[in-house]
């Protein structure tokens, strides 16, 4: 399973959370490796990788967007 990529955006009240690190791996039983991130105390811009079950990464995309965080994918050509 090659992992998939996505540009996340989250807003402030979400920033001290642990959701990528901690809730996807534990709740969706995927891997997620953050690529590149940019945190300030308004916002947080994160680059990352999600690799598992396709499935689980559709469930765990939809789980982040459910709780107000913004996730783009990426695709080859975006260079991430």
């Amino acid at each position: 399973m090659s992992p998939r990529k996505f540009f996340c955006t989250f807003p402030q009240e979400l920033i001290s959370e642990p959701i990528i690190s901690h809730v996807l791996g534990e709740e969706f039983g995927v891997v997620p490796n953050i690529r590149a991130a940019s945190i300030t105390d308004a916002l947080a811009l994160v680059a990352v990788e999600i690799e598992g079950d396709p499935e689980a990464i559709a469930k765990s995309v939809a789980y982040l967007r459910e709780r107000g965080v913004k996730v783009q994918e990426m695709d080859e050509n975006d260079g991430a």
